[in-house]
C-alpha cells in the first residue's frame, strides 16, 4: 500500500514516521513544519507561528515531543502575567486576584461568589453561547474584566457568536476555594498541566520538526503546488507542479479543508457552502530583538484592552533558553489576530511593526530605542471559530471525505483547535489505524 500524504507539518511528518507503508509527503512550502517552523536571522531565533511551548496532559505524547528534541531541550516552570491597568497579574487571571486594585479585587471575588451561589440555586439557566459561559462559570467581575476583552480580541470574534462546546474540558472551572484564597493573596496554581514546560535550548521549535524530517527526508517533496486529486483506475492520483502526477492507494490529507477543496472536481454545492462557511482567523507575528539583556523574567504576557494596543500576546522566547539570542540581547514576540485581507492584514510591513513597537514602549514593555532587529510573519489559517453553525458544517465536510475515501488528519484538516500534543496524537492514531489496512 502506497498512501499520499497533503502536507508537512507537524501532523503530516509525525504521520508518516509512523507509518509502516510506503508513503509520500507533499509540502507546498520549501521547508516543512507549517506553523512550526523558526526564523533564524542576526543571531535570534524567533518561532514564526507564534511562540510554542511542549506540554501534555497525555504522558505518554508529552515523552514522545521530549524524546523527539533529546537533550536539545530546557524545562522551565511558568511565569505568565496578564497586564491589567499598568499591573502585572499573576495567570490565570483567576489565580492571580490578588494583584489586582483593591476594588477590581473585590468585585471579582464578590461576583464569582454571587455567581456560584445563583447556579446552586437553579437561578441561572445554562449557557448557550461563550460569551455566557465566561458570566455562568467566572461571574461578572472576572469576566468583564479580562476574559471577555481578551478572548474577543484573540478570536477576533463576537464572544456571543461562539458555540460552548469547544471550552468544555479546555477552560477549567475554578474551585471556589481557590478564588478566596486568590483574593486573599495565598498561592494558588491554574492550567498545572503546563505550570512546568519543555522548550528546546537550540533552534527554536522547528528543531522538533527537524527530528520528524530527518529520518523520512527521502519521502518528502517540497515546493509543491498541488493542482488535483482525483481516482484514476481504483487508485488516487495526485497532480502538482504543472501537470506532474503520482498515483497512491490512500490519501491523508493535513492541509486546510478550504485549501483541499480546491483540488477536487464535482463538489456538491452543499458540501462546498458548508466548508466556505467554516470560520479561521489569521495570525500576524512581530519579532522584536531588544539591545539589552535580561529584558525581564516573564514566559509571556497576556493583553486584553484594545486601547493598550492590537497585539494580544507577547511572549519573551529569550526566557525558553539563552541560545536563541546573541549574548547581551533579549527578544519579544507579539501575536495579533485578525481575518485574512483585512485592513491590519494588509498593513505595510514597516507601518505595522513600527505601530508595534510604539504601543509596546507606550506600555513600558521595552524602550522602543533598544530595538535592534524586527521582522514580521503572516499565517493564513491560525485559530479555528467554532460559531453556531461549526457543528453543521464540519459534519458535512466529514460525512464528505468519509464517503470519497480521504483521511482527514490535523488542526486545519480536521478543522479542531488542536494544540502541537493533539495534532500529534492525532496523527499517532491515524498511522495505528493504516497498519491494520493492507
Amino acid at each position: 500500500m502506497k498512501i499520499g500524504i497533503l502536507g508537512g507539518g507537524l501532523a503530516g511528518l509525525t504521520l508518516g514516521n509512523n507509518l509502516k507503508k510506503d508513503f509520500k509527503i507533499f509540502e507546498k512550502n520549501n521547508e516543512c513544519g507549517g506553523l512550526c517552523r523558526t526564523l533564524q536571522k542576526k543571531g535570534f531565533t524567533f518561532d514564526r507561528g507564534g511562540s510554542h511551548i511542549i506540554f501534555s496532559r497525555n504522558k505518554e505524547i508529552l515523552n514522545y515531543m521530549t524524546r523527539l528534541i533529546g537533550e536539545n531541550k530546557n524545562k522551565i516552570k511558568r511565569n505568565t502575567k496578564i497586564l491589567f491597568k499598568k499591573n502585572y497579574v499573576k495567570y490565570p487571571f483567576e489565580n492571580g486576584l490578588h494583584d489586582l486594585p483593591k476594588r477590581d479585587n473585590f468585585e471579582c471575588l464578590y461576583y464569582f461568589i454571587q455567581n456560584f451561589i445563583k447556579k446552586e440555586r437553579g437561578e441561572i439557566a445554562p449557557p448557550i453561547n461563550f460569551k455566557e459561559w465566561m458570566y455562568y462559570t467566572f461571574g461578572e467581575g472576572i469576566t468583564e474584566k479580562y476574559l471577555l476583552p481578551y478572548n474577543e480580541k484573540i478570536w477576533n470574534y463576537p464572544a456571543d457568536k461562539m458555540n460552548v462546546d469547544w471550552v468544555k474540558g479546555r477552560v477549567p472551572s475554578p474551585p471556589i476555594g481557590d478564588i478566596v484564597k486568590s483574593s486573599l493573596g495565598i498561592k494558588t496554581e491554574g492550567y498545572a498541566h503546563q505550570l512546568y514546560f519543555y522548550y528546546p535550548k537550540k533552534e527554536g521549535i522547528h528543531s522538533l520538526i527537524k527530528s520528524l524530517e530527518k529520518p523520512i527526508k527521502d519521502k518528502i517533496k517540497t515546493d509543491i503546488e498541488l493542482e488535483k486529486i482525483e481516482k484514476y483506475d481504483g487508485k488516487w492520483r495526485i497532480e502538482y507542479n504543472n501537470g506532474k502526477s503520482e498515483l497512491f492507494d490512500r490519501i491523508v490529507s493535513t492541509i486546510p479543508l478550504q485549501e483541499i477543496l480546491k483540488l477536487i472536481e464535482n463538489v456538491p454545492k452543499k458540501v462546498e457552502n458548508a466548508i466556505n462557511d467554516l470560520i479561521c482567523n489569521s495570525l500576524i507575528t512581530i519579532m522584536v530583538g531588544i539591545n539589552k539583556p535580561e529584558l525581564n523574567n516573564i514566559s509571556w504576557l497576556y493583553i486584553p484592552g484594545r486601547e493598550d494596543g492590537r497585539f494580544n500576546r507577547v511572549s519573551f522566547p529569550f526566557n525558553f533558553s539563552s541560545e536563541v539570542v546573541p549574548k547581551g540581547k533579549s527578544s519579544l514576540l507579539a501575536e495579533i489576530t485578525c481575518n485574512y485581507n483585512d485592513d491590519v492584514w494588509s498593513m505595510d510591513n514597516q507601518k505595522l511593526i513600527g505601530k508595534t513597537i510604539n504601543d509596546l514602549d507606550k506600555l513600558e514593555i521595552i524602550d522602543k530605542n533598544d530595538v535592534c532587529f524586527s521582522e514580521i510573519v503572516r499565517s493564513k489559517y491560525a485559530y479555528i471559530i467554532f460559531d453556531h453553525n461549526y457543528q453543521k458544517n464540519i459534519q458535512i465536510a466529514y460525512d464528505y471525505f468519509e464517503k470519497l475515501g480521504i483521511k482527514l488528519c490535523g488542526r486545519f484538516s480536521e478543522f479542531k483547535y488542536l494544540n502541537m500534543d493533539a495534532t500529534i496524537e492525532s496523527a499517532l492514531n491515524a498511522a495505528r489505524i493504516y497498519k491494520e489496512v493492507e
